[in-house]
Order: structure tokens, then C-alpha cells, then sequence
């Protein structure tokens, strides 16, 4: 009798709750279909870059989103797709200012979405790289990896830096005095006489003043305990070369390798390199170029900037393949498809064309700038180095015969995949 009455008493609220549900449906629905709707406006916005840049001479731009761009005059210039295309004739009867327009974008040409601004530039063609470089960079003061112990007299094991320097700091002075190796800051320290120091640091763009108590060591002499560097070598690839003779190269910055911050750089040069082996990427390991720098040659350039884009400078003359290689227009973010496209890399000492896939493409850029997803199906690229790998970072993306990007990063569990920036983002941070 109590196991039917259970069982009544469980199909009541069966039908009760089936009956709730009926009432609240509509609500629900209702709900779900805002959220739905919400979530796919904020994606689309999000996937409108903020701004374009558009040749001068009337070149037909694209992009792959149902959406019209309208000029704020109000005269609309191109259907869904499509900013605007110029197919007659330049823009020499569009009233221009600052060499920019800009668009109302509408979702179908009636629900605004967002204002695109179109920077009006000139065709200009670059000289496509791919070419091993070698690397030499000079930190902005003395960086720091790490803070270590110290054994004094007594034998006691002791930190004085600990909580007071931290990894990726730059020590630029001690008591006033400019410190640019860490020969002068072990010299500098040595000095004090035990004696405490006033360190200036720069940390996360901040200068900041710290007071440490060198300790004397028992091996002699004093010591602050610290891990330094105040220099770095690599290797990477030339991305392009404008007609000025000004470089960009890896398309992200150079960065050092314990701290994980990109370098505060004082100088650098850029010098020719040779690969001498190939280490494959595997899943869940990035394979690599190994080479060696040719310090004994004329340096190629020097190294002036360094940034989360790239490194840039100046070159002092041509390699032979840069010689060889001819020049290429620059190809926008709007003017990329999915589908076939190539790299320019040297893995085994010639410059070489590989295929690749484009997947996708993000039009918003990030710090990292991968805008550009590819997968690699060249069978002879995958055989060599199973894919990207470090050392390839900065070789030039093309389509279509333009140039429109450069290796970035690798998918860490999958060589054959990557990333790439765009190169007008290389280009606008060499300006």
C-alpha cells in the first residue's frame, strides 16, 4: 500500500512538473533565443577588424561576412562582402581625409554593427625573405633570471636579493652609476665594500629604486645573489626588406628564454647563419633549426628595434638568395582566402617554397598576433622537420603572389600546424 501510494505521489509530480514546464517554455525559449542571438551579434562584431587598410588605385576588398559597408556620407559603395571596390577608377573623387575613410558597418544593410576605418595607402611591393639569420642582441641594462643563495664567512647560507629583485628586472645603475654589463655590476658590487647598494631597477616599465647588503662570500669578494645575462644569440628568419633596405624579421619579439620577457634591447646585429641540423616536432614537443652564426663574416645589419611584432633595422647589404629573390606586393588581412598559400623557409640551406593550408583567419589582432591559422601539407616540408619548428619563426606567408604574413608559433601539440601574423602588422610596427 505505501509503495502505490509512493508511486502516485511520484507521477503527480510528474505532471506537475510537465505542466510547470509548459507555462515556462515560452519563457525559456524566449530566453535562450536572446542569448543565442546576443552571443552571435557580439561574435560577429568581434570578428569586423577596427581597421583596413585599402590601395589607392582601387582595389577590390573582401571580406567573408554578411554584412554592407557604408561610407558616412551615406553612399553605399559595395554589396554584402565587401567594403568597397573602386573597379572604375582611383579615389580621387572621394573627399579623403588623413588618408582614411570610414565605414558604418550594417548586418543584411540595416542593423548597424560597428565603424571600420579605411586607411588609404599606396601599392607598395616588398622583397620576400626567408633567408636564416643570426641574432645577437644587448639587453638595456642587466637582466635578471633569478636570485640565487650566498655562503658567507660564517658558513650561513643567505639571500639578500630575495624579495627584493625579481626575475625580469633590469638593474640600470648601482649608486648612481650606469651599469650596461653584468661584468660592471659584479665589479660595482665588489666595490661597496659591503656596504649597502642602491640598485636602480626597471621593472614592467617602471623605474623603481631598491636597497640590497652585499654579503661576503666565502669564496671572497662580495655578492648580492643574483642570476644575470646581458646578452642573447639566436636564430630565426628574415621576413622582408623594403626598397630603404629596412628589414623585419621573426614577426614576434625576441624574448629570453628563462625569464619569459621580451628583451628591453640597447643594440644588436644581424648576422648571416648556416642550419646544420633539424631536430623534428613531435606532439607536445616544438622541433627546431639548429645552426650556427657567422660572427666571422661582415655583419648583415644592425638590430634597432625589438617588439611584440618583430625584430626591425637597417641592412648593410644583400645575401645572395636576396639577391636572387624578386619583389612582391603587400597583401591585406582582407585579401586573404582560405586554402592553399606558401611559406618561404631554408631548412636545409635554399630558400624554399612550401604548402600550407589557411584554416582560418582573425581579423582582431591580439598581443601574440596569431591571426593566421595554416596547417603545413608540403610532404617534403614534413619529412624534414615534421611540420613548423623553432628557427622558421618570421618566414613570409604568400598567396596569390602577395605577401600577406609570417610564421609565428607552432601548435605545441601538433607540428603541423601554426600561426602566422599579418604582415601589414609587421609593416605598421617598423613605422
Amino acid at each position: 500500500l505505501r509503495l502505490k501510494e509512493a508511486r502516485n505521489t511520484a507521477e503527480k509530480k510528474k505532471i506537475h512538473l510537465f505542466r510547470w514546464f509548459q507555462k515556462k517554455a515560452p519563457r525559456f525559449m524566449g530566453a535562450a533565443m536572446v542569448g543565442v542571438i546576443a552571443f552571435a551579434y557580439i561574435t560577429l562584431v568581434s570578428s569586423i577588424p577596427d581597421k583596413v587598410y585599402i590601395n589607392q588605385s582601387g582595389e577590390e576588398i573582401n571580406l567573408p561576412l554578411p554584412v554592407v559597408f557604408t561610407e558616412n556620407s551615406g553612399e553605399t559603395r559595395e554589396t554584402s562582402g565587401n567594403i568597397s571596390s573602386y573597379r572604375n577608377g582611383s579615389r580621387d573623387d572621394v573627399q579623403i581625409e588623413n588618408n582614411s575613410l570610414t565605414y558604418s558597418c550594417k548586418l543584411f544593410g540595416f542593423i548597424p554593427i560597428k565603424e571600420v576605418n579605411a586607411q588609404v595607402v599606396e601599392e607598395r611591393s616588398i622583397l620576400p625573405g626567408g633567408i636564416p639569420v643570426g641574432i645577437y642582441v644587448e639587453t638595456d641594462g642587466v637582466l635578471v633570471i633569478g636570485t640565487g643563495n650566498v655562503t658567507n664567512l660564517h658558513g650561513d647560507v643567505v639571500s639578500p636579493s630575495e624579495n627584493l629583485v625579481k626575475s625580469g628586472d633590469y638593474i640600470r645603475e648601482v649608486n648612481g652609476i650606469v651599469i650596461e654589463s653584468k661584468e660592471q655590476l659584479i665589479e660595482s658590487v665588489d666595490n661597496c665594500e659591503g656596504k649597502r647598494i642602491i640598485l636602480k631597477i626597471l621593472r614592467e616599465g617602471e623605474l623603481i629604486e631598491v636597497a640590497v647588503e652585499p654579503v661576503e662570500s666565502e669564496e671572497g669578494g662580495y655578492k648580492i645573489g643574483l642570476w644575470v645575462r646581458d646578452d642573447l644569440a639566436g636564430i630565426g628568419t628574415l621576413t622582408y626588406v623594403t626598397e630603404k633596405m629596412e628589414y623585419g624579421a621573426l614577426g614576434h619579439g625576441v624574448s629570453d628564454a628563462d625569464t619569459g620577457t621580451m628583451l628591453s634591447l640597447k643594440s644588436g646585429l644581424l648576422f648571416e647563419s648556416s642550419i646544420v641540423g633539424v631536430v623534428k616536432g613531435e606532439s607536445g614537443t616544438p622541433g627546431e633549426l639548429t645552426g650556427v652564426i657567422n660572427y666571422g663574416e661582415e655583419c648583415l645589419g644592425s638590430i634597432d628595434k625589438n617588439t611584440s611584432a618583430g625584430i626591425y633595422g637597417s641592412l648593410q647589404g644583400m645575401t645572395d638568395a636576396l639577391r636572387q629573390a624578386e619583389r612582391v606586393p603587400v597583401g591585406y588581412k582582407q585579401e586573404i582566402e582560405m586554402g592553399q598559400a606558401e611559406i618561404l623557409s631554408s631548412v636545409d640551406g635554399e630558400v624554399k617554397r612550401y604548402a600550407i593550408n589557411i584554416t582560418e583567419v582573425d581579423y582582431q589582432r591580439d598581443e601574440e598576433y596569431r591571426e593566421i591559422m595554416f596547417e603545413v601539407t608540403d610532404e617534403e616540408l614534413l619529412e624534414k622537420t615534421g611540420g613548423i619548428v623553432q628557427g622558421m619563426s618570421g618566414s613570409p606567408i604568400l598567396q596569390n603572389g602577395k605577401i600577406i604574413g609570417a610564421v609565428t608559433h607552432v601548435f605545441i601539440q601538433n607540428s603541423k600546424k601554426g600561426y602566422g601574423i599579418f604582415i601589414e602588422d609587421m609593416l605598421e610596427n617598423n613605422l
